[in-house]
């Protein structure tokens, strides 16, 4: 035990084993609905439901483990909500790529993660794009999981003279998922931990109970086989074949870039870890989601992310590596649990991706509105992304304006030339997808 408190610094953190493993159990419940929800949004992709709860249980734990033990945080890491939805709605759905080719293409991210933290070019990035269009980005897929969400519930439906427009909120499923996202606001308003996971539950228990849902044949059973998705990234790596393929490899990148640098930054200042500005052991901290992504990429799930949920673990008193690897221990455990996956269908889901989205969405409150060269392509970012049902396709439109609007109000040195490159890519990736 006291090798243990040595090796992560327990005494000097001001904290204990029994502290550590609440705070893992913590963070664990708080984002246990991963575990259910991410077969749901690559389920939809055409992807095998019982492969993908086990790749996402295994890669958030290899990820989250590396993270306590390595880079020494309690910071939790698994598949992404957000860049999974871009996976299977803009990717498989809206582009009609193979899933399998996607995962390839997720892999070709991963592997340029690796290297790009490897060298450290990864953190010199992160201070390329300029911060609005980074809050942009996070604000954006925000909007565009909750708009799946209510989509998902039954509350908004497609329609050809709006568009859009209001579902039948008398229908049962969509009274379900409006007692769920009732429930979820309640508990969260409340400052319930767990609240996503606990509105789940409660929302399951009564689908159950109204008939809506069927009971699950049993509660336990060995882990699901990873073979009908293991591998298959690796074999379609040979599909990454055109300039459109490309681009949603640099999408995969730009998203979980950003999405995993900004969470640890919050989170790394909420537990009072930043030095002088910067994140301590930043790149041991994004070679953990580096290497979650790679081992995700290969055993069949979306990318992996930092996340925001940690807040939970730390809020209990987590301060050190030793909470991840709890944390990571109980992601192996769950593997037992995957009869479960039958009870929670998209109704009970899209709660959760509705909540999600308004916490993303606070980004918004950060973004310099007043500039409006920059609040322009900030506000094309984010309404770009639910409108074209796509985050790649709101990124491009609000990067093709920056440089624009800076160039037009004078301040062309301002932008970094890569800006000006990612534009003209952009542009290009774009003109594809019209064809």
């Amino acid at each position: 035990m006291s090798t243990i408190a040595h090796y992560f610094k327990l005494d000097e953190l001001n904290t204990n084993v029994r502290t550590e493993f609440i705070a893992g159990l913590t963070t664990f419940t708080s984002m246990a609905y991963i575990l259910f929800v991410n077969p749901s949004v690559l389920g939809a992709a055409g992807m095998d439901k019982g492969a993908v709860f086990t790749a996402t249980a295994v890669a958030a734990a290899v990820a989250t483990i590396f993270m306590g033990v390595v880079a020494l945080y309690p910071i939790a890491i698994a598949p992404g909500l957000g860049v999974n939805a871009f996976f299977a709605y803009s990717v498989v759905i809206g582009m009609g790529v193979k899933w399998q080719t996607a995962m390839a293409g997720v892999f070709v991210a991963a592997l340029i993660f690796l290297v790009l933290t490897f060298f450290k070019i990864r953190e010199k990035i992160i201070n390329i794009i300029p911060q609005n269009l980074k809050l942009a980005i996070a604000s954006g897929i925000g909007l565009f999981i909750a708009f799946i969400g209510l989509h998902d519930a039954g509350l908004i439906v497609a329609n050809k003279d709006t568009m859009v427009s209001l579902g039948h909120l008398t229908a049962p499923t969509s009274l379900l998922s409006i007692f769920g996202i009732i429930v979820t606001f309640v508990l969260m308003s409340r400052k319930t931990p767990a609240a996503i996971f606990i509105g789940m539950i409660l929302t399951s228990i009564a689908g159950i109970l109204t008939g809506l849902i069927k009971l699950p044949s049993a509660i336990i059973s060995p882990a699901p086989s990873l073979a009908p998705t293991f591998g298959a990234g690796v074999l379609h790596i040979g599909d990454i074949n055109s300039l459109q393929l490309v681009m949603v490899v640099i999408t995969f990148l730009i998203v979980t870039f950003f999405d995993t640098a900004g969470t640890m930054i919050g989170l790394a200042t909420q537990a009072g870890f930043m030095k002088n500005n910067e994140m301590p052991r930043a790149g041991k901290a994004l070679m953990a989601d580096a290497v979650g992504m790679t081992v995700g990429a290969v055993i069949g799930t979306s990318p992996t992310s930092a996340y925001v949920e940690s807040s939970s673990g730390i809020a209990v008193g987590g301060r050190s590596g030793l909470t991840s690897v709890f944390t990571g221990m109980f992601f192996l455990f769950a593997l037992l649990f995957s009869p479960l996956l039958s009870v929670v269908t998209s109704q009970v889901t899209a709660p959760a991706l509705v909540v999600v989205g308004v916490l993303m969405a606070k980004n918004l409150r950060l973004i310099d509105w007043e500039d409006l060269a920059i609040a322009a392509p900030a506000f094309l970012i984010v309404i770009g992304m639910p409108l074209t049902y796509s985050i790649s396709d709101g990124i491009a439109l609000g990067f093709i304006l920056y440089p624009i609007t800076m160039i037009a109000t004078g301040r062309m040195k301002k932008v970094h030339p890569l800006m000006y490159v990612l534009a003209i890519m952009f542009v290009a990736f774009l003109m594809i997808i019209a064809h």
